[in-house]
């Protein structure tokens, strides 16, 4: 069982950093549901 499953994941990922869907997919493989998933830009 996984911590993630089951549970309801917003992915804010950043443009110079991790981007939101490489973090959506990895939630997505530990179980989670993935809700909202966007990648910004924080300056």
């Amino acid at each position: 069982m996984s911590i993630l499953e089951g549970k309801k994941v917003i992915a804010i990922g950043d443009r110079d950093g991790i981007p939101g869907p490489a973090i959506s997919e990895c939630a997505k493989s530990a179980g989670a549901d993935v809700v909202f998933s966007s990648t910004e830009c924080f300056v």
